[in-house]
């Protein structure tokens, strides 16, 4: 693959990374058979997705790689002329915004994507589809925790665990979307007192990724936080001996298994507005729903797959099997902009 970088159309975008994918197969693939695709995925299992696709369809994959905000401004900066075909993303907000500025057209209602992802994993109106799946868990220090002690997402903000909690900022989608959820289940007043508590009980400033959080955890900064699932496989299966060493200190504890389940968000995408290749994008989705592509998400990335039936990774098995919530992602993605404006009333920066 090879990589070039390019200064984007509009004011709003600085430069964003564009990829040739699989050029050497340029020779191979039939004028016309191509897909332009603009993913905010940056993942290296996601090459072999390429690939499969191109082996499968004889269609070549052009890939445009940014985050979301940048893809988002580039789509709406090139309008009717947008060569994009497929939009990628993670995160449900993320995808409801992307339906909101009216930037994806409709999956055809025959397509096999309304039967191989689940209801709660899609776009009522069928605009997106979730193709992997992230369960958000509290992962906790195995040695000054008992997994017993929490339960839930509520018991976060209880005071025992005054200093004890680390967290992302309130800018990371992730928390947006697991804040929404919470407001989904127990209502915006609620969710707001228990996002204070939360507040309160941090043991430093929100800052880092996920990984950052549960490296924390690991080291003593903190006794809890708050990560989905990939990341801590990731350092379980490093090849260095000290990201070994930071996964066995701590544990994963599923939240609400006994009352709605644990909270998973999801990466999708959906066919862009004026696609030139249609037929190519809704092809593609498919195949991001095939045994095969969800054998690789769940294979090389791992990411819980959307399709039943698809063997995961060992370490991902060990975390053990759990309930899910089952709150459609629309629902937790349109609450982003709200759970947002509660996190900043209650102090998490």
């Amino acid at each position: 693959m090879k990589r070039r970088t390019f200064l984007a159309s509009g004011a709003a975008i600085t430069a964003v990374a564009a990829h040739q994918a699989w050029n050497s197969m340029s020779g191979v693939a039939q004028s016309g058979k191509v897909l332009n695709l603009y993913s905010a995925r940056h993942y290296d299992a996601d090459n072999q997705v390429y690939e499969g696709f191109f082996k499968k369809t004889g269609i070549k994959v052009n890939l445009v790689e940014a985050p979301a905000d940048k893809l988002i401004e580039r789509v709406k900066s090139e309008g009717a002329n947008s060569p994009a075909d497929v939009i990628i993303t993670v995160d449900a907000g993320n995808l409801w915004r992307i339906r909101q500025e009216d930037l994806l057209q409709k999956v055809p209602t025959g397509s096999a994507l309304y039967t191989n992802v689940a209801a709660n994993l899609r776009d009522p109106d069928g605009y997106w589809f979730g193709f992997t799946k992230r369960a958000r868990v509290i992962v906790y220090n195995k040695a000054r925790v008992r997994p017993t002690e929490i339960t839930r997402y509520e018991d976060l903000a209880e005071a025992k665990w005054r200093g004890k909690v680390l967290v992302r900022s309130s800018g990371n989608v992730y928390n947006q979307s697991l804040v929404g959820s919470i407001m989904a289940a127990l209502g915006e007043a609620k969710a707001e007192a228990w996002t204070k508590g939360v507040v309160a009980n941090f043991a430093r400033k929100p800052e880092g990724n996920d990984t950052s959080q549960i490296k924390a955890v690991a080291a003593g900064i903190g006794d809890l936080t708050l990560a989905n699932t990939y990341y801590l496989a990731r350092l379980a299966k490093s090849s260095k001996a000290e990201d070994r060493e930071i996964a066995s200190k701590v544990g994963v504890l599923f939240p609400n298994q006994r009352d709605r389940g644990t909270h998973v968000n999801i990466s999708g995408g959906g066919i862009a507005k004026n696609a030139p290749n249609r037929d190519a994008a809704i092809q593609y989705l498919e195949y991001l729903a095939s045994p095969e592509a969800q054998q690789i998400f769940a294979g090389s990335n791992y990411e819980y797959p959307v399709r039943r039936g698809v063997t995961k990774d060992a370490v991902l098995t060990s975390f053990g099997s759990f309930k899910e919530d089952k709150l459609n992602a629309s629902i937790f993605g349109e609450k982003n902009r709200v759970a947002l404006q509660l996190m900043d009333r209650a102090g998490w920066a």
